[in-house]
């Protein structure tokens, strides 16, 4: 097998690739519909619920065609009954997106924003409960990937199942990296894509949540056909099939990314994430970078530092710099704070980012940057 050229990305996904997972796309050319390429698919779909500690009588996976932002539309398009609400309690980009959704699709809605540098205030979220007992879903991001925040989802799961609501969560920036359970996080519904915590390929992406609750959906309103959590569901459950046709490739190699997941293990696993986001964190604490969230907010995969206020600093060129010899940084997600990102998932470890640290620091003299940074406030 000749090596590929390895880059280090620390964009928030997709993430840094094995060779193995790469190569596992070259495979015969096989028809969807064939009985041993849904057997695949039904392995796969039980491991999505292993991941996150789901009973496999209880929980479910269903599988769809797209980005991550895909699994969004099909929970609050798929999962509101007739005449009640959504609640998004919101403190970040990504859950912007899902009251974006809430708009397009003219579902109600409340729109619970909070500043994006603060959790959730738990007690004016059970004020809105109280208030409004048409909500019948709860939804919020665990790891706003936008700040590098992590919201406390299992307080904020209980609060809704204490009102009768269900809850959806955008994991797609924490599963299968920050350990996730989902019956001890009262989660209903969590979605990631395969791009992300799998380091597999993008166009694959997937919903694991309550199976009963999906039944019961057959009779809420049908606001998508494409998006529709119980048809695919049921597809699935009747054909061991997608609906529609699905990312062939991309199977196969979330299926590779999948066995070595399993190999690394959980805990493993995530403490490599930490040690990554650790060398991270040093690396910027010793170049003098602020970075938005506080450390204890922080969910362990994303740094958001905030630019310094130096004339010479162009992100730009930095980025370019980094990117000609292997490494990848990615600009911010804050309108009020111009921010760059440093992201600890994918395939790479501590050593990575001290390589990648050398390359930062050496755009930074080269663009006459003065180190330690400075801010003005």
């Amino acid at each position: 097998m000749e090596q590929i050229k390895r880059n280090i990305l620390l964009n928030p996904g997709p993430s840094t690739t094995t060779d193995t997972v790469k190569y596992a796309q070259i495979v015969p050319d096989i028809c969807p519909r064939e009985k041993e390429f849904a057997g695949l698919m039904k392995s796969l779909r039980e491991d999505l619920v292993k991941i996150v500690h789901g009973d496999l009588d209880k929980y479910t996976s269903v599988l769809f065609c797209g980005s991550g932002t895909i699994n969004i539309d099909v929970c609050i398009n798929s999962l509101l009954p007739e005449g009640k609400k959504v609640l998004v309690v919101n403190n970040g980009a990504y859950s912007t997106r899902a009251v974006e959704i809430c708009e397009y699709y003219g579902i109600p809605h409340i729109n619970l924003t909070f500043p994006v540098d603060q959790l959730p205030d738990l007690a004016v979220v059970e004020k809105v409960l109280q208030e409004y007992p048409d909500i019948a879903l709860v939804h919020t991001t665990h790891n706003e990937t936008g700040t590098g925040i992590c919201n406390p989802i299992r307080e904020i799961g209980a609060l809704a199942h204490k009102y009768g609501a269900i809850f959806t969560v955008d994991t797609t920036s924490t599963y299968a990296m920050r350990p996730i359970n989902i019956e001890e996080d009262n989660i209903d519904f969590c979605m990631a894509s395969a791009q992300k915590g799998l380091m597999a390929f993008t166009g694959l992406s997937f919903v694991v949540g309550n199976r009963a609750i999906i039944e019961e959906s057959k009779n809420y309103p049908k606001r998508s056909y494409y998006c529709n959590l119980y048809l695919q569901y049921s597809f699935f459950e009747s054909t061991g099939e997608m609906h529609f046709t699905p990312p062939v490739q991309t199977i196969y190699a979330t299926i590779q990314a999948l066995k070595e997941y399993w190999e690394e293990g959980e805990q493993a696993k995530w403490a490599r994430h930490t040690r990554v986001f650790n060398a991270i964190n040093d690396g910027l604490e010793e170049l003098g970078f602020k970075q938005v969230i506080k450390p204890e907010w922080r969910s362990g995969l994303v740094a958001s530092a905030i630019y310094p206020d130096d004339d010479h600093w162009d992100f730009e060129r930095v980025h370019d710099y980094c990117y000609e010899r292997g490494f990848t940084i990615y600009p911010g997600k804050i309108s009020t704070t111009n921010t760059f990102r440093l992201c600890a998932l994918g395939a790479i470890d501590e050593q990575d980012i001290k390589d990648f640290f050398v390359v930062f620091k050496e755009a930074l003299v080269k663009e006459g940057v003065q180190i330690p940074v400075i801010y003005k406030k």
